[in-house]
């Protein structure tokens, strides 16, 4: 039940000590902004980290090849490796369980033009699965399809920023354009995670670049994503394998780096996941001792501040005061500066970490510092809870004294 008397005691000692009361809360804000602010970093650090994949899937892997510099079987060093059209039909055959999503990709820089604008764009010869390799959204119309690639078809998907290049507000889809000499339907505009760049990409279907632009079937890059179900170590094994089969196929030294390589997202996410797990561990730790120099502190304070008030406590006792009264004016005015010191230092760490924003990323890799509300919340709640033991544990001893002992207390 709310009592007013009781409260206006409690102002009453909070304005009477404000030097102790200051020195309560600021040690108490002061926990909690540090522990705030440090795991708002560490967050940032994370979103770093995931915003640097955004564009691409988690399980994906891609092959890519180069010249040799060591030879191999009588074969010399210097040797151009290139994919082909049954390479990647090897790959698919031989790995289908473990394969979610497949596609070869050929790399142009092709004049793109429409009407009296044209300009040099990457227009990227695939599949119809490196839609989902890639996390392109289709914003209108579709994506290449298997028929498309079957006939060898003239179309083209094109990024939502080369659109806006190209035809500015006014509608593309349905329209054409001349790629190099050769006019493409237009059939889909995508947009992509991955930042302006990649909605500056045009995707043809693969088999009519070979046709059209290369007259043969070479495949620059292979891209696969593995089946989903894989555990880490597993699809670490996988593309280690894929690896190892493709330079026996092409004849290529086992340790030649340079002639082939395969990069598996897999070992990429398994390093973020044990940088960021063990990052959260030591802010978990720092943040930690933070707290408990808060708690230390705060029932340091209660101990000295029970200490300075037991002749008041004696008085109230000798005017009929109850022990359970005393010890809950004490805990009141505890839990009452713990709360309010807390939400303060919660406030300005929050602002602080809107207020440096994405400031940080380029020189120190932390985007969207922030902190779950969860957290920090529960970091409040224990020190509100330590500041109500800190209070009471003193303040039920003092409230046994007999009041001659307590007048009589230096």
């Amino acid at each position: 039940m709310f009592d007013l008397d009781r409260w206006r005691e409690i102002f009453q000692s909070i304005n009477k000590n404000r030097l102790r009361t200051v020195m309560s809360g600021f040690t108490i804000a002061f926990a909690i902004l540090l522990f705030t602010l440090l795991f708002g970093v560490a967050n940032g650090l994370g979103n770093f980290f995931k915003s640097a994949f955004a564009n691409q899937t988690q399980n994906k892997m891609f092959i890519r090849v180069w010249k040799t510099t060591k030879p191999y079987k009588g074969l010399q060093t210097g040797r151009r490796i290139q994919l082909k059209n049954n390479d990647y039909n090897y790959i698919v055959e031989e790995y289908e369980d473990d394969i979610q999503y497949k596609s070869g990709r050929i790399n142009n820089n092709l004049l793109i033009k429409y009407k009296n604008k044209a300009s040099n764009y990457y227009v990227r010869a695939v599949h119809s699965d490196y839609q989902f390799l890639e996390k392109s959204r289709i914003n209108e119309g579709r994506y290449l399809n298997e028929r498309d690639l079957k006939q060898q078809s003239k179309v083209i998907v094109i990024g939502r920023l080369l659109k806006k290049d190209l035809f500015g507000e006014k509608p593309a889809l349905g329209k054409r354009v001349n790629v190099n000499g050769s006019s493409f339907l237009i059939i889909g505009i995508f947009s992509n995670e991955g930042g302006d760049n990649e909605e500056r990409i045009a995707y043809i279907p693969l088999s009519t670049s070979q046709m059209i632009f290369g007259n043969n079937d070479n495949i620059n890059e292979m891209y696969l994503g593995y089946n989903p179900n894989l555990s880490t170590d597993a699809a670490i094994a996988f593309g280690k394998r894929v690896e190892r089969d493709m330079r026996k196929k092409l004849n290529i030294h086992p340790e030649d780096q340079s002639a082939l390589s395969v990069r598996n997202m897999a070992e990429a996410n398994k390093i973020v996941v044990m940088i960021t797990f063990a990052l959260y561990l030591i802010i978990a730790f720092i943040g930690s001792g933070t707290l408990i120099a808060g708690i230390i502190g705060i029932s340091n304070i209660m101990i000295f501040v029970i200490k300075e008030r037991t002749k008041e406590f004696g008085i109230r006792k000798a005017l009929g005061a109850k022990p359970s009264s005393i010890v809950g004016m004490v805990v009141q005015e505890s839990v009452l500066i713990t709360t309010l010191s807390g939400y303060l230092g919660l406030s300005i760490g929050t602002y602080t970490l809107s207020l440096i924003g994405n400031n940080l990323e380029e020189k120190y890799f932390i985007k969207d510092p922030s902190v779950s509300p969860g957290i920090v919340i529960g970091a409040t709640i224990i020190l509100i809870l330590s500041g109500l033991i800190a209070g009471y544990i003193p303040a039920k001893k003092a409230a046994r004294i007999k009041p001659i002992e307590a007048l009589r207390a230096d």
